[in-house]
């Protein structure tokens, strides 16, 4: 990375961190673009350079989660079922809760903050559900292209929606443990445990669906 693109990126963290900020202390809602940038110290305009929308400098980091599931199942190895490269990037261990497993308070306050400010944002909740959107369209589209689907076949587009249906339910999951304000020791050994019991239920009809195919 050149140094404009090392600039670049650290104006981009600069201002999603500026923004983090002040959604944490008063809200999504009440934060405007305005305030971001003046918090920041730079023009709106160029808060808009970076991101499109408010939902955007919220999103920032989340939604890179769903781009990693498609990621992992166009890269696994040849013969191996969607499902099983899909599993074990959900079940890999990283994030807020394995922090949160290790004891890090601050990643707990953080855990909490994020679906707090989920569950109280109309505008939030709504991104949410159309980056989930997004991520199943795009497995979808892969399984399609991989299995050689024809116009019609709906088994890419009902695959999809299951996998992502496991990480919708485990989100969801997290989130009422967290805004009931239960004690968060055993909450990730729980998840692991949930999704485990998620993907054996898939398993029969989608266990051999979509083995990654002979060349590229």
């Amino acid at each position: 990375m050149g140094l404009r693109e090392r600039k670049k990126e650290q104006t981009r963290q600069l201002i999603a961190d500026r923004a983090w900020r002040l959604f944490a202390e008063h809200g999504f809602d009440r934060v405007t673009v305005a305030e971001v940038a003046r918090e920041a110290e730079v023009a709106e305009a160029t808060v808009f350079n970076y991101f499109r929308t408010k939902e955007d400098l919220f999103y920032f980091r989340l939604e890179a989660f769903g781009a990693r599931l498609v990621d992992a199942v166009a890269a696994r190895d040849l013969g191996e079922p969607a499902l099983a490269a899909f599993r074990r990037v959900l079940l890999d261990g990283g994030g807020l809760l394995a922090q949160v497993e290790a004891g890090d308070p601050g990643a707990l306050e953080r855990l909490r903050t994020v679906n707090q400010l989920i569950a109280a944002s109309p505008a939030l909740l709504a991104r949410e559900r159309q980056a989930i959107a997004g991520a199943t369209d795009a497995l979808a589209a892969l399984l399609a292209a991989e299995t050689g689907a024809p116009d019609g076949d709906v088994r890419p587009q009902v695959a999809a929606n299951a996998l992502m249906g496991v990480q919708r339910a485990l989100i969801e999951h997290v989130r009422r443990r967290v805004l009931a304000e239960e004690p968060p020791s055993g909450l990730p050994a729980q998840v692991r445990e949930l999704a485990e019991q998620a993907f054996a239920l898939l398993e029969g009809g989608l266990g051999g669906y979509a083995a990654a195919p002979d060349g590229p």
